[in-house]
Protein backbone atom coordinates (compact mmCIF):
# COMPACT_ATOMS: atom_id res chain seq x y z
CA UNK A 1 0.00 0.00 0.00
CA UNK A 2 1.20 3.51 -0.77
CA UNK A 3 2.44 5.74 2.02
CA UNK A 4 2.52 9.50 2.22
CA UNK A 5 6.22 9.91 2.88
CA UNK A 6 7.01 13.40 1.69
CA UNK A 7 10.44 14.80 1.02
CA UNK A 8 10.43 18.50 0.36
CA UNK A 9 12.70 20.60 -1.75
CA UNK A 10 13.86 20.57 -5.32
CA UNK A 11 14.82 17.42 -7.16
CA UNK A 12 17.80 16.74 -9.38
CA UNK A 13 18.56 19.71 -11.61
CA UNK A 14 16.90 22.13 -9.16
CA UNK A 15 13.46 21.45 -10.68
CA UNK A 16 10.72 22.08 -8.08
CA UNK A 17 9.08 18.86 -6.87
CA UNK A 18 5.62 19.92 -8.11
CA UNK A 19 6.97 20.61 -11.61
CA UNK A 20 8.77 17.26 -11.63
CA UNK A 21 5.58 15.48 -10.53
CA UNK A 22 3.61 17.27 -13.28
CA UNK A 23 6.19 16.33 -15.94
CA UNK A 24 6.28 12.70 -14.81
CA UNK A 25 2.48 12.51 -15.04
CA UNK A 26 2.58 14.19 -18.46
CA UNK A 27 5.03 11.53 -19.67
CA UNK A 28 2.11 9.07 -19.40
CA UNK A 29 0.02 11.10 -21.86
CA UNK A 30 -2.05 8.98 -24.20
CA UNK A 31 -1.92 5.90 -21.98
CA UNK A 32 -4.62 4.29 -19.87
CA UNK A 33 -4.25 2.05 -16.81
CA UNK A 34 -6.54 -0.14 -14.74
CA UNK A 35 -6.74 0.28 -11.00
CA UNK A 36 -8.37 -1.06 -7.88
CA UNK A 37 -9.62 0.29 -4.59
CA UNK A 38 -6.98 -0.58 -2.01
CA UNK A 39 -8.43 1.39 0.89
CA UNK A 40 -12.02 2.40 1.56
CA UNK A 41 -15.19 1.65 3.43
CA UNK A 42 -18.75 0.50 2.67
CA UNK A 43 -19.53 3.76 0.87
CA UNK A 44 -16.86 2.84 -1.69
CA UNK A 45 -18.41 -0.49 -2.71
CA UNK A 46 -19.77 1.02 -5.94
CA UNK A 47 -16.16 1.70 -6.96
CA UNK A 48 -14.72 -1.56 -5.66
CA UNK A 49 -17.11 -3.63 -7.77
CA UNK A 50 -16.43 -1.82 -11.07
CA UNK A 51 -13.61 -1.74 -13.60
CA UNK A 52 -11.58 1.41 -12.82
CA UNK A 53 -9.56 3.01 -15.63
CA UNK A 54 -7.58 6.26 -15.64
CA UNK A 55 -6.60 7.74 -19.01
CA UNK A 56 -3.94 10.46 -19.18
CA UNK A 57 -5.75 11.96 -22.14
CA UNK A 58 -5.07 15.66 -22.70
CA UNK A 59 -1.70 17.20 -21.91
CA UNK A 60 -0.28 20.68 -22.39
CA UNK A 61 2.54 22.62 -20.79
CA UNK A 62 0.17 23.89 -18.11
CA UNK A 63 -2.63 21.33 -17.73
CA UNK A 64 -3.24 17.57 -17.77
CA UNK A 65 -6.71 16.02 -17.97
CA UNK A 66 -7.14 12.50 -16.66
CA UNK A 67 -10.59 10.94 -17.12
CA UNK A 68 -11.44 8.39 -14.41
CA UNK A 69 -13.86 5.77 -15.76
CA UNK A 70 -15.84 3.74 -13.22
CA UNK A 71 -17.43 0.88 -15.13
CA UNK A 72 -19.61 2.52 -17.81
CA UNK A 73 -19.65 5.82 -15.90
CA UNK A 74 -17.43 8.32 -17.72
CA UNK A 75 -18.53 11.37 -15.73
CA UNK A 76 -15.25 12.15 -13.92
CA UNK A 77 -12.12 13.93 -15.11
CA UNK A 78 -9.24 14.99 -12.89
CA UNK A 79 -7.75 18.27 -14.09
CA UNK A 80 -4.23 18.99 -12.86
CA UNK A 81 -2.96 22.52 -13.62
CA UNK A 82 0.23 24.41 -12.89
CA UNK A 83 -0.15 27.49 -10.69
CA UNK A 84 2.35 30.20 -9.70
CA UNK A 85 3.02 28.36 -6.45
CA UNK A 86 2.52 24.67 -7.31
CA UNK A 87 -0.34 22.59 -8.67
CA UNK A 88 -4.14 22.66 -8.65
CA UNK A 89 -6.46 19.63 -8.77
CA UNK A 90 -10.05 20.04 -9.89
CA UNK A 91 -12.73 17.40 -10.44
CA UNK A 92 -14.77 17.97 -13.62
CA UNK A 93 -18.05 16.06 -13.22
CA UNK A 94 -20.42 15.78 -16.19
CA UNK A 95 -23.73 14.17 -17.03
CA UNK A 96 -23.95 11.77 -19.95
CA UNK A 97 -25.27 14.60 -22.16
CA UNK A 98 -22.07 16.56 -21.43
CA UNK A 99 -23.64 19.15 -19.13
CA UNK A 100 -21.88 19.93 -15.85
CA UNK A 101 -23.08 18.30 -12.66
CA UNK A 102 -24.09 20.75 -9.92
CA UNK A 103 -21.16 19.38 -7.87
CA UNK A 104 -18.20 19.98 -10.17
CA UNK A 105 -14.92 21.88 -10.46
CA UNK A 106 -14.15 21.12 -6.83
CA UNK A 107 -10.66 20.51 -5.49
CA UNK A 108 -7.78 22.60 -4.22
CA UNK A 109 -4.24 23.88 -4.60
CA UNK A 110 -1.05 22.49 -3.13
CA UNK A 111 0.06 24.43 -0.05
CA UNK A 112 3.62 23.19 0.02
CA UNK A 113 6.11 21.77 -2.44
CA UNK A 114 5.17 18.16 -1.79
CA UNK A 115 7.52 15.69 -3.42
CA UNK A 116 8.19 14.19 -6.81
CA UNK A 117 6.10 11.21 -5.61
CA UNK A 118 3.18 12.86 -3.77
CA UNK A 119 1.17 16.07 -4.11
CA UNK A 120 -1.64 16.99 -1.69
CA UNK A 121 -4.57 19.29 -2.43
CA UNK A 122 -6.57 20.60 0.56
CA UNK A 123 -10.13 21.67 -0.24
CA UNK A 124 -10.45 25.28 -1.45
CA UNK A 125 -13.06 27.93 -0.60
CA UNK A 126 -14.99 27.46 -3.87
CA UNK A 127 -15.33 23.74 -3.16
CA UNK A 128 -16.40 24.27 0.45
CA UNK A 129 -19.18 26.62 -0.70
CA UNK A 130 -20.27 24.18 -3.43
CA UNK A 131 -20.32 21.25 -1.00
CA UNK A 132 -22.36 23.21 1.57
CA UNK A 133 -24.78 24.42 -1.09
CA UNK A 134 -25.38 20.81 -2.14
CA UNK A 135 -25.68 19.25 1.33
CA UNK A 136 -22.21 17.67 1.33
CA UNK A 137 -20.99 19.20 4.60
CA UNK A 138 -18.89 16.10 5.38
CA UNK A 139 -16.69 16.98 2.36
CA UNK A 140 -15.60 20.45 3.58
CA UNK A 141 -12.38 19.04 5.08
CA UNK A 142 -11.39 16.91 2.07
CA UNK A 143 -7.75 16.58 1.11
CA UNK A 144 -6.94 14.86 -2.18
CA UNK A 145 -3.56 13.28 -2.83
CA UNK A 146 -2.03 12.19 -6.12
CA UNK A 147 0.91 9.80 -6.09
CA UNK A 148 3.44 8.56 -8.64
CA UNK A 149 5.55 5.99 -6.84
CA UNK A 150 7.48 3.36 -8.73
CA UNK A 151 5.03 1.69 -11.07
CA UNK A 152 1.86 2.96 -9.34
CA UNK A 153 -0.33 6.04 -9.79
CA UNK A 154 -2.49 6.72 -6.73
CA UNK A 155 -5.60 8.81 -6.18
CA UNK A 156 -6.43 9.28 -2.52
CA UNK A 157 -9.15 11.17 -0.62
CA UNK A 158 -8.77 11.73 3.11
CA UNK A 159 -10.90 13.47 5.73
CA UNK A 160 -12.20 12.61 9.17
CA UNK A 161 -13.58 9.04 9.11
CA UNK A 162 -12.68 8.60 5.43
CA UNK A 163 -9.61 7.25 3.66
CA UNK A 164 -10.24 6.22 0.06
CA UNK A 165 -7.39 5.04 -2.14
CA UNK A 166 -7.31 3.77 -5.72
CA UNK A 167 -4.02 2.50 -7.12
CA UNK A 168 -3.32 2.04 -10.83
CA UNK A 169 -0.71 -0.37 -12.21
CA UNK A 170 1.48 1.63 -14.61
CA UNK A 171 3.27 -1.49 -15.86
CA UNK A 172 0.19 -2.77 -17.70
CA UNK A 173 -1.33 -0.18 -20.06
CA UNK A 174 -4.86 -1.01 -21.21
CA UNK A 175 -6.86 0.03 -24.26
CA UNK A 176 -7.80 3.69 -24.13
CA UNK A 177 -11.47 4.21 -23.29
CA UNK A 178 -13.92 6.42 -25.13
CA UNK A 179 -13.90 10.15 -24.44
CA UNK A 180 -15.32 11.13 -21.05
CA UNK A 181 -18.75 12.70 -21.01
CA UNK A 182 -18.65 16.32 -22.16
CA UNK A 183 -15.35 15.93 -24.07
CA UNK A 184 -14.63 15.05 -27.68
Amino acid sequence: MASLTVSTGAVAGDKPAAADFFDRLGALCGKAFEGKVTKGNESDSAFANQRLVMHVRECSESQIKVPFHVGNDSSRTWVISKTDSGLRLKHDHRHQDGSEDKVTQYGGDTRDEGSREWQSFPVDAFSIANFKENGLDKSVTNVWHLGLTGDVFSYRLTRENRDFLVEFDLTQPVATPNAPWGHQ
